[in-house]
């Protein structure tokens, strides 16, 4: 079996098609580095800040731990409407049992993190499941357990924030800093981005992901146990979306019941972005690094020039779109080939 990678693109020609799929991914870099370079000169001295660098990345690490788990699904031509939900399922749990345990420790910080990623590859699992042994549509079973999984958590907390975080989580993980520079919440981001690299690419896990996007029945036929296989992916997007409930624990001190309501749409929209394809079988992790920045430097962008951060969803949104033609063509492009 051919594998499928976005290495794979087809080379540039004198065609439109050709030079639009040719690099997705230097396109992506130039144009953030463009819009970094844009930013810089309109507003040095406040864009450029440390403090300024330091908060756009401390609040885009918990979406790319999302992210990273989303791009494996995405992979496999799934989709999972649930992390968002997910996320404040495993943050609430985490809080509960932390304060349950005493509040204070590191101990307690330890219990309340394995919490966090046990109930996040519960519903990970679940979705899995549904998806593959029960064969209910990826896109309606998550959408189903991100309802539940939020109604869960609402009625666990009766619908309010929950606050009493450990300041041995809050004042380590949340305001630390390894070498007094870089935040632990972007240490902890980029460790699990590479771990993530890693799998996709170099590992039989990151094949077979990218075997069953290509095709489901011919990756069966080829020994691969698909059902189980995408029980794996969905529950490892479940684990990671636990870990993000726990980093946003520790980001904001608190559970936060009606913040992450479109997590979801953020995180596929910052894979897709990155050059996933939705028709799977294509994956690129630094893709996904670049299509988080994208939107986040925007945003920060636009708040530090005052311009009003409407402009930022009608520039994600043609970005999007533009990213989704690009990928059938690309799809195309290799179907003809």
């Amino acid at each position: 079996m051919t594998s499928v990678s976005i290495e794979e693109a087809p080379r540039p020609s004198a065609g439109l098609r050709r030079r639009l799929t040719a690099s997705p991914l230097t396109y992506l870099s130039a144009s953030l580095a463009a819009m970094i370079a844009v930013f810089s000169v309109a507003a040095p001295e406040a864009f450029l800040s440390a403090y300024n660098i330091q908060t756009m990345l401390t609040v885009t690490s918990v979406l790319l731990v999302l992210s990273v788990g989303m791009t494996f699904v995405i992979a496999t031509a799934g989709i999972d409407l649930s992390v968002g939900s997910v996320l404040v399922f495993s943050a609430v749990m985490s809080l509960r049992t932390m304060t349950a345990l005493g509040g204070s420790g590191f101990g307690v910080v330890l219990a309340g993190f394995a919490v966090a990623v046990v109930s996040g590859v519960v519903w990970g699992t679940l979705n899995g499941l549904l998806v593959a042994k029960a064969k209910v549509p990826a896109l309606i079973s998550t959408l189903g357990t991100m309802g539940a999984a939020l109604g869960i958590a609402q009625l666990v907390t009766g619908g309010n924030d929950l606050s009493g975080v450990p300041k041995a989580l809050y004042e380590t993980v949340g305001l630390g800093k390894l070498f007094g520079v870089v935040p632990w919440l972007v240490v902890i981001a980029l460790v699990v981005t590479v771990a993530g690299a890693v799998v996709l690419n170099q590992t039989r896990f990151g094949r077979y992901t990218l075997f069953v996007g290509s095709g489901a029945e011919a990756a069966r036929r080829s020994g691969i146990n698909v059902d189980l296989h995408l029980i794996k992916v969905y529950g490892l997007a479940g684990l990671l979306a636990g870990v993000a409930g726990f980093l946003d624990l520790a980001l904001f001190a608190s559970a936060n019941i009606a913040g992450h309501s479109t997590d979801n749409l953020q995180a596929v929209a910052a894979v897709v972005l990155g050059g996933t394809s939705l028709f799977g079988g294509v994956a690129t992790i630094p893709g996904t690094v670049i299509g988080v920045f994208i939107p986040a430097v925007l945003q920060n962008g636009f708040v530090i020039l005052k311009v009003q951060t409407f402009w930022q969803e009608v520039a994600i949104g043609v970005v999007l779109v533009l990213a989704v033609y690009i990928d059938q063509l690309k799809r195309k492009s290799r179907e003809k080939s």
